[in-house]
């Protein structure tokens, strides 16, 4: 069994740098892949970057790329999501995904964090 586990998040001033990470449990092989996602009030969640375990390999959504750097620290077992030149569009609630399905950055994730509250004031 996979556990994620965001910490984190709340208030910052767009424009701003927010980083936050997620603990990840269980068996490396079953969570080679690491993602996370946002869901902003009245809107489908939607998919903003991942990374593979193994390899370092990174994904991000075109919102974000460029702002936002997904990263792994092996030794902790956490993944980070720094995000900088934060907007008010990224307020949203973050959740922290994992998989051993490697085959699409952006779905099949099997285990899902409880999700962090971001918000970004203008």
């Amino acid at each position: 069994q996979v556990q994620p586990v965001e910490s984190g998040g709340g208030l910052v001033q767009a424009g701003g740098p927010l980083r936050v990470p997620c603990a990840a449990s269980g068996r490396t092989f079953s969570r080679d892949k690491m993602g996370w996602f946002r869901q902003a009030p009245g809107k489908e969640r939607t998919f903003v970057a991942a990374i593979r375990w193994s390899t370092g390999s990174t994904y991000y959504a075109d919102s974000v790329k460029g702002r936002f750097t997904i990263s792994r620290d092996n030794a902790k077992n956490t993944v980070y999501l720094q995000m900088n030149s934060l907007k008010p569009e990224d307020t949203a609630v973050y959740y922290c995904a994992a998989s051993r399905n490697i085959i699409s950055w952006t779905r099949d994730y099997d285990y899902w964090g409880q999700g962090i509250q971001v918000t970004v004031s203008s």
